[in-house]
């Protein structure tokens, strides 16, 4: 346990183990662990054309994981720099063996297409051009817990009109957020793990490491500091009496599941 002293040596700060990146890195694995289960169950040739749409942070998972396999995969996103992320530990370790693109005209060149771009994203139109053996969409909605979300989201619409031997929907749930983002389920699994450690006796305040990472990577477009935010601890406790963060964490993080629908 990594205990320090606080302003007096009656009050102890302790701080988690777990790095942001760490509770990025589990929620990721869930989904990226679904999708790949659900392709192995297809029976693919390794050589078979992967084509993953939208990096941010589910994409650059699943590319990740179905690299450890598959050799023909293509991730495309409207932003380069986000190709990036392929080298960070992000969703996985660094890799080289993936391919990236910004030209949306190559969307269609798969026999797989894993579409995660939810909200604004890959459109109907464009998503009644598909021609291929399967083809699976992330649901960026988690809970039915938003009437505005929930009449927002076309994924419906979106894979009625794709045409495919094989159609699959990630979905992701379980602590009570509105979407299935990676970032939006960090936050909340910072924001209930705040409200536990509160209510905890001898507990005087606590505070977590997160900023509104989407200005660094998409306003500042800079990667290599969002890395560097997210290698922090994520808690930090004054308390008087220690207890175990990172075994509260994970238990929040098991809550999340994932699951192809």
């Amino acid at each position: 346990m990594n205990v320090d002293t606080g302003i007096t040596s009656e009050v102890l700060t302790i701080k988690s183990e777990t790095k942001l990146i760490d509770i990025f890195n589990r929620i990721i694995d869930k989904k990226s662990e679904a999708v790949f289960d659900y392709i192995e169950s297809l029976n693919f040739d390794e050589n078979k054309k992967i084509i993953v749409i939208g990096t941010y942070f589910t994409g650059v998972g699943i590319v990740k994981r179905l690299s450890e396999k598959y050799k023909n995969i293509l991730l495309i996103d409207i932003y380069p720099h986000l190709e990036e992320l392929l080298h960070t530990d992000l969703g996985g370790k660094p890799i080289t063996n993936a391919d990236f693109s910004s030209d949306l005209d190559l969307i269609y060149s798969g026999d797989v297409v894993i579409d995660t771009t939810g909200f604004g994203g890959i459109n109907i139109e464009q998503s009644s051009k598909f021609d291929v053996e399967t083809f699976i969409i992330e649901d960026p909605v988690a809970e039915d817990n938003d009437k505005l979300l929930a009449e927002k989201n076309n994924i419906h619409e979106r894979l009625e009109v794709v045409k495919a031997k094989n159609k699959a929907i990630i979905k992701t749930k379980g602590i009570d957020t509105k979407t299935s983002g990676t970032m939006t389920l960090t936050i909340g699994v910072l924001t209930n793990l705040i409200n536990k450690f509160l209510e905890k006796e001898g507990v005087l305040y606590c505070a977590c490491e997160m900023g509104f990472f989407e200005d660094v990577i998409f306003k500042q477009k800079d990667i290599d500091k969002f890395v560097e935010l997210a290698n922090v601890n994520a808690f930090k406790v004054s308390t008087i009496n220690p207890f175990d963060l990172d075994e509260l964490i994970a238990e929040e993080i098991s809550k999340i599941t994932a699951k192809m629908i």
